[in-house]
Formats: structure tokens, C-alpha cells, sequence
């Protein structure tokens, strides 16, 4: 054989281990592909279900706010009105009840005066000492 023919032999050699290299390299790739085919279609299979179930839930949660926000402002409006309301019956009834209520204890106590006249008598402390609270404020009184 020559120095040409060995060259020749060696570059097929050479081109037959780089094809079937390659063909290795491209059979792996294909089942990758594959596994990443079935991969994404299982992701894809429960994520739908998955996306309307969370759509739902947030249509849900939309429409409970605003029965919340609803009740919010009926419960603002009532407190309002129950402070106008208050504040209504308090300067109307007021100040006659207040001076009402002050004429029926001057009544009372000039009645009860007209049925005994003689004053009440006075608590005479017999002891020379005074209760501790006494004798502490006088203290204060002097210093």
C-alpha cells in the first residue's frame, strides 16, 4: 500500500468514528427531545386545570369584595346617621331635660326643708385624735 491509500484509509477511518459519534450524540438528543415533549405536555395537562381553578377563585374573591365594600358603606352611612341622630336628640332634649331635671331637685329639696324645719344634726367626734387621712392633710397644710 502507499503512503496514499493508508491517508485515505485513515480519513475514512477517521470520517466513520466521527459519523457514528454524531449519530450517538444525535439518537441521545432525540430521546432528550422526547422526555422533554412528554415533560411540557404533563406540565401542560394539569396547569390548565390549574389556571381555571385559580381564575375562578379570584372571580370569587372579586365579587366578595365588593359584597364586603358594600357592607362597608352601609355601615358607614348607619354610623353616620346614628351620629346626627344623636347629636340631634342631644341638643333638642338636652338642655330642657338637664333644667328639668335640676327644678325637680330644687322641688325636692325645698319640700323635704318645709317638713322638718330644724337642720340636721352635726356628727360630734368624741376622740381627741383624727383618722390618719386627716391628719396627713393638715400636715400638708401647714408645711
Amino acid at each position: 500500500m502507499s503512503g496514499g491509500e493508508v491517508a485515505g484509509l485513515l480519513v475514512a477511518v477517521f470520517w466513520a468514528i466521527l459519523v457514528s459519534f454524531l449519530a450517538v450524540v444525535l439518537v441521545r438528543l432525540a430521546q432528550t427531545l422526547k422526555a422533554a415533549t412528554k415533560l411540557v405536555t404533563g406540565v401542560t395537562e394539569q396547569a390548565v386545570p390549574l389556571l381555571g381553578e385559580a381564575s375562578a377563585t379570584v372571580r370569587s374573591a372579586q365579587s366578595q369584595l365588593e359584597r364586603v365594600d358594600a357592607i362597608a358603606s352601609d355601615v358607614q352611612e348607619v354610623t353616620s346617621n346614628a351620629s346626627a341622630l344623636s347629636s340631634t336628640v342631644s341638643t333638642t332634649f338636652g338642655g330642657p331635660l338637664v333644667k328639668v331635671a335640676a327644678f325637680g331637685y330644687g322641688v325636692r329639696r325645698a319640700l323635704g326643708r318645709q317638713k322638718t324645719d330644724t337642720p340636721a344634726p352635726r356628727k360630734v367626734v368624741v376622740s381627741g385624735t383624727l383618722p390618719r387621712a386627716r391628719r396627713a392633710g393638715r400636715k400638708r397644710g401647714k408645711g
